[in-house]
C-alpha cells in the first residue's frame, strides 16, 4: 500500500482525535454563503516522504498531476501573477478584473535581487547553487515579503523552501523543505506534496541529482468543519499500491519543462469526492 496514504489517513485521524476545534472564534475565512469556516486544526504538522522509495500520490482519491504541475511551474517557471497563464481556475477567486492576483507567488519568484555573482531570482539563484556550489545550507527560496504583503490579494500558504545536499554513496541527493503556515487538509495537502516533489525531481534532473526526501512542515494543518464528513469517507478506504513516477529524462534545463514532461504510471485510485466546498 501506498505510504503517502498511510501518512494521510494517520494525519487526518490525529486532527480529527486531538485538534483544536475554532468554532467561536473570529475567523476570516468564510463559506460561499458568507458563514464562518470554522476548522479542527493541529499544530506543526510534520511529514516526511522519501522519494527514492516511492512517489506520495494519494490513492485514495485521485491528485490531477497535470494541474499540479501547471500551477507549480506557473508560480516557479512562469513566474506569473496572472491567472490568464493558468491552466485551471483555482485561483480565479483571489483574481481581478484583470486576471492578476496581486504582488503574490510567481510576482516574488521574479523580482531579482543584488548577489556577489551577479542579479539573479531566487529560483535562478537556487538553481545556479544547486550546479555550483551544492553543499550550500544558504539555498532557499522565501515568497513571505513583508513590503508587499498589503499588495497581496491572499498571502503565500506554501512559503519557503529550502534545499539541502548530500552525498551518498558517491551519489548527490537533492532534498527539500516546504514551509506552509497554513494547509487546508482535503483540498489541498496531497496536492502541495504532489507538487513540491515534482519540483525536488526537476531540479534535481537538471542539477545532476537525484530526488531524495521531501519533508512538508504545517504550521497549521486543519480540516474545515463542511469537511469533516467528507475526510472520515475518504480515510475509511483501503490505501491501493503506490503509482511510478516518470520525468522526461531528455530535459536538462528547468525552464524546458512542461506538464507533458512528467507522468505518474499505473496510478490506481479510489473514485474522487464531487462538490467538495473551498472556503475563501
Amino acid at each position: 500500500m501506498a505510504y503517502a496514504d498511510v501518512l494521510f489517513i494517520n494525519m487526518c485521524k490525529d486532527i480529527l482525535e486531538n485538534g483544536t476545534d475554532t468554532r467561536g472564534e473570529a475567523v476570516r475565512p468564510h463559506w460561499d454563503d458568507g458563514t464562518p469556516a470554522y476548522t479542527i486544526k493541529k499544530f506543526c504538522v510534520v511529514n516526511r516522504y522519501d522519494l527514492r522509495k516511492e512517489f506520495p500520490a494519494l490513492t485514495l482519491r485521485k491528485t490531477n498531476l497535470k494541474n499540479c504541475v501547471d500551477e507549480l511551474l506557473w508560480i516557479w517557471q512562469k513566474k506569473s501573477n496572472n491567472i490568464h497563464d493558468l491552466h485551471s481556475h483555482i485561483w480565479d477567486s483571489w483574481a481581478d478584473e484583470t486576471g492578476s492576483i496581486g504582488t503574490a507567488y510567481g510576482y516574488q519568484m521574479g523580482i531579482k535581487h543584488q548577489y556577489r555573482e551577479g542579479m539573479f531570482d531566487q529560483v535562478d539563484r537556487v538553481l545556479y547553487d544547486l550546479k555550483n556550489n551544492p553543499f550550500s545550507r544558504r539555498i532557499m527560496t522565501n515568497l513571505y515579503t513583508f513590503a508587499d504583503l498589503h499588495s497581496m490579494h491572499l498571502y503565500p500558504c506554501a512559503y519557503s523552501m529550502t534545499f539541502n545536499v548530500t552525498m551518498e554513496n558517491g551519489q548527490k541527493v537533492l532534498n527539500g523543505i516546504l514551509n506552509q503556515r497554513s494547509n487546508d487538509i482535503l483540498t489541498a495537502n496531497n496536492w502541495n506534496v504532489v507538487q513540491y516533489s515534482v519540483l525536488l525531481h526537476m531540479f534535481a534532473q537538471v542539477s545532476g541529482m537525484i530526488a531524495g526526501e521531501f519533508v512538508h512542515v504545517i504550521a497549521d494543518a486543519h480540516i474545515y468543519d463542511r469537511h469533516v464528513d467528507l475526510i472520515k469517507e475518504l480515510i475509511s478506504r483501503e490505501p491501493l499500491p503506490a503509482p511510478e513516477f516518470w520525468i522526461n529524462p531528455e530535459i536538462d534545463d528547468f525552464y524546458k519543462f512542461t506538464p507533458d514532461d512528467v507522468r505518474l504510471d499505473d496510478y490506481e485510485t479510489h473514485p474522487q469526492i464531487k462538490g467538495i466546498p473551498v472556503a475563501i
